[in-house]
């Protein structure tokens, strides 16, 4: 693309150094990526600044440099804007020509609860023969090819990059997860969604945006951006949560279309009659488009809200009402949410992501409604250089519900493991519980000590493959983890009947 023709994009930029129009191959912030063509843009973050390594991207081939300063002894053209960010987002999204605008683009922000709202959305298309492609922290999905992620929600570049690619392998419905931090960071800026998920507000990430009120703030971006104009052919959804207060602003933020799904207040989308068990639950479902009975394999009152907001991103898609049924019914699960490890043992051992005072809870809560009698063995603990108000609401929705609560590591990274345990007991002094920094350890111990009807709950870092222990990211799996320690009580238990 020619230079000149992205410049015309960019309102109100300079230009020194510029000469002659140049073509461009590829825009890049990241100077590894850099090859001969590339048009380099200066991005100022929280440890590096992009316009202290101008020069290293020109000697690597860049053609032309976009930054908020005049960069000395550049040869080249050197594009200036006030926000190098923002002309990124611009540049990207006309780079790759608007990829998001020939998709059908699906955004679910939340603090619980995204990983799985989006997946069942993208089950639910690819069952209505869709060609479907998903974006998240497990990672980037387009049919069945899987690609690693680095966030949640990538930069701008990656953004409309990953569009473009999708659309050329014929992709039709995306479904991604949005982060607050990508919201606030202008990470989605030029996305052209046309359903916004909205699950739920919970502490997390207070390191970040300071407050909650901050942090509701950040998700309502979502909804603020989903657009202003209406259109017959191509209408925007707010897809909301009636059961949670921050409904109520997100709602007055957008001017898209609103459908609520709610289970405790009357809703859009809401179900009712809701019956759990080991093997699943069922609920009749009322909606706009018709009544049904939903069966899922997925347990818990917090996956019928995610289950309800997948069924209102496939009412307004006008997706058929047995469609949307049949896809909940044959949706299996999400790696590392509520996932069982199955090892020959005689009492379930589950392992799920839940991070937040929240999700623990929601967890535990459900565990707990499976059997008021088992044991409940809880190995939990918290991020270091992370939000270190929610380390004793963590401790406490462990002690509440848990029999036998055991506080371990969970990433410490540059924290002393013993000062984030000690920041979680300031929650629960005076009530019984374990503290075992070893987290391998701490699974061992738990499911050692289970015995039949016994539940083993290994909340925190679900799908997670790592440890990140000082700046260094170890091996450690916890299912696999919990798999070894089932086979070695497994063992031990027929030497000591033989």
């Amino acid at each position: 693309m020619e230079l000149q023709a992205l410049l015309a994009r960019l309102q109100f930029a300079k230009v020194v150094n510029y000469k002659e129009d140049i073509n461009i191959d590829s825009i890049e912030q990241d100077t590894q990526k850099v090859t001969d063509g590339t048009l380099f843009i200066c991005i100022e973050g929280d440890k590096f600044d992009g316009h202290q390594f101008a020069h290293e991207a020109v000697k690597k081939g860049a053609v032309a440099i976009v930054a908020n300063r005049v960069i000395p002894k550049l040869n080249v053209p050197t594009i200036l804007v006030r926000d190098t960010k923002r002309a990124m987002a611009i540049l990207a999204d006309a780079f790759y020509q608007h990829p998001s605008q020939q998709l059908f683009l699906v955004g679910v922000t939340g603090t619980n609860g995204k990983t799985s709202v989006s997946h069942i959305v993208d089950h639910m298309f690819h069952v209505a023969n869709k060609k479907t492609a998903l974006i998240g922290t497990l990672y980037t999905k387009i049919g069945n090819q899987k690609l690693e992620t680095k966030n949640t929600t990538p930069d701008s570049i990656t953004l409309q990059k990953t569009f473009h690619d999708m659309i050329q392998k014929g992709v039709e419905v995306v479904s991604m997860e949005v982060s607050s931090h990508a919201l606030v960071q202008g990470r989605t800026w030029g996305c052209d969604y046309d359903v916004a998920v909205f699950t739920n507000l919970t502490q997390d990430h207070l390191d970040y945006h300071k407050t909650m009120e901050e942090y509701k703030k950040a998700k309502g971006l979502l909804f603020a951006q989903l657009g202003n104009r209406y259109s017959e052919k191509q209408p925007k959804f707010a897809v909301l949560n009636g059961d949670d207060p921050a409904s109520e602003e997100y709602s007055r933020m957008t001017s898209a279309h609103v459908i609520t799904y709610g289970i405790d207040h009357p809703a859009d989308v809401q179900a009712k009659n809701i019956r759990f068990s080991a093997s699943g639950t069922t609920f009749e479902l009322e909606s706009p488009v018709g009544r049904a009975v939903v069966e899922t394999n997925l347990i818990g009152k917090f996956n019928v809200y995610n289950i309800l907001s997948a069924i209102a991103v496939g009412i307004v898609a006008k997706l058929p009402l047995n469609t949307i049924v049949d896809s909940i019914r044959s949706f299996h699960s999400v790696p590392g949410r509520f996932e069982l490890v199955k090892g020959g043992q005689s009492f379930p051992v589950i392992v799920d992501y839940a991070h937040t005072p929240d999700s623990l809870e929601n967890v535990l809560q459900t565990v707990k409604s499976l059997s008021e009698e088992a044991n409940i063995y809880v190995v939990v603990g918290c991020g270091g250089d992370r939000d270190r108000t929610k380390r004793p609401l963590m401790a406490k929705v462990a002690c509440s519900y848990a029999t036998h609560p055991i506080f371990t590591s969970d990433n410490p990274r540059t924290e002393d493991p013993m000062q984030i345990l000690n920041d979680m007991v300031q929650g629960v002094m005076g009530l019984p519980h374990e503290i075992i920094p070893d987290r391998k350890k701490a699974i061992y111990r738990a499911i050692h000590e289970a015995n039949d009807e016994d539940i083993v709950v290994i909340a925190g870092k679900g799908h997670e493959d790592y440890q990140i222990i000082g700046e260094t990211k170890y091996d450690f799996d916890d299912r696999k983890v919990a798999l070894e320690a089932i086979r070695e009580k497994l063992t031990k238990e027929i030497k000591e009947q033989s």
